[in-house]
């Protein structure tokens, strides 16, 4: 079965930084949400978001 995808908060605590890093790295493009509300809040799929992660600190970003 395939997680739920969380909050930002909840995927900015899970990764160890604070919730507008999250979303300022996001608004760069750098990460990308599993997938946006209507309402325009942020869902992530932490095991995604760990591997863009990792792809970035392996670019040197």
């Amino acid at each position: 079965m395939t997680p739920k995808p969380v909050a930002t908060g909840v995927a900015a605590k899970a990764v160890g930084v604070d919730p507008t890093t999250l979303m300022r790295w996001w608004h760069k493009g750098l990460v990308t949400p599993e997938y946006v509300t209507p309402g325009g809040h942020a869902r992530w799929d932490l095991e995604k978001l760990k591997e863009q992660l990792r792809a970035l600190r392996q670019r040197g970003e």
